[in-house]
């Protein structure tokens, strides 16, 4: 049974997603603030974390930046509906995703699912090979950990699943449409900007920009010397 963590100081929807989740088979903890959130974060004993931006004691965003500099745990951020600068920034300093409040508990699950699957698709790849290796950068599917040049690169969850999907298409266009559905497991949202956010992420870390090329209009493509 996946295990999911709520870090939000609404009672009441708390309350709601946690009877809705439960129901649908997933095992569901809350805390109501944010220093509380980052302890139990921290115990390592959740497959999803959804964390709210705005909360008591310690905000959204610095929970996020307190856990990623010890933790690749998937993060779903819920954010206020139609701010795109708190939706940015969270995936920019580590989020796997966001739901806009309100949200409904149905469109929560869909976003823990697809994060779910991935996971499991990944563990469960019998003819994954050990290890993709092209342009310096190395990943090992199976263990969930990637390189450059031997140096560790510290990806989120999602990140690792957009890499794993370039270089396996490394020298082809991906649009950002199968990079959605392959990466994310969801279809690509109208004014959805996470693939263009986590991209960015991704050339950042690698330390080398020229890597993931944008090719306008079509996608991206990671480049095959």
């Amino acid at each position: 049974m996946s295990r999911v963590l709520l870090v939000d100081d609404d009672a009441l929807l708390t309350e709601l997603l946690t009877e809705y989740l439960t129901a649908e088979g997933l095992n569901v903890h809350s805390v109501p603030d944010g220093e509380a959130g980052v302890q139990e974060i921290l115990t390592g004993q959740y497959d999803v974390i959804v964390l709210d931006s705005m909360m008591p004691k310690m905000n959204g965003l610095d929970v996020l930046k307190n856990v990623r500099t010890q933790s690749t745990v998937p993060i779903i951020m819920l954010t206020a509906k139609g701010d795109d600068i708190d939706r940015i920034i969270g995936l920019e300093m580590g989020a796997d995703d966001y739901v806009p409040k309100p949200c409904t508990p149905r469109e929560l699950l869909a976003r823990i699912n697809a994060i779910l699957r991935r996971a499991q698709h990944s563990n469960e790849q019998n003819n994954t090979p050990n290890s993709i290796s092209v342009s310096d950068v190395v990943l090992y599917p199976a263990k969930r950990q990637a390189s450059i040049k031997d140096t560790p690169l510290e990806l989120t969850s999602t990140e690792f699943n957009l890499l794993e999907v370039l270089m396996r298409h490394a020298g082809q266009v991906v649009s950002k449409e199968t990079l959605s559905i392959e990466a994310l497991d969801r279809k690509l949202a109208k004014f959805d900007r996470s693939i263009d956010v986590h991209i960015s992420s991704i050339r950042h870390k690698l330390g080398d920009a020229s890597l993931i090329q944008t090719v306008r209009g079509l996608g991206y493509l990671f480049v095959k010397n």
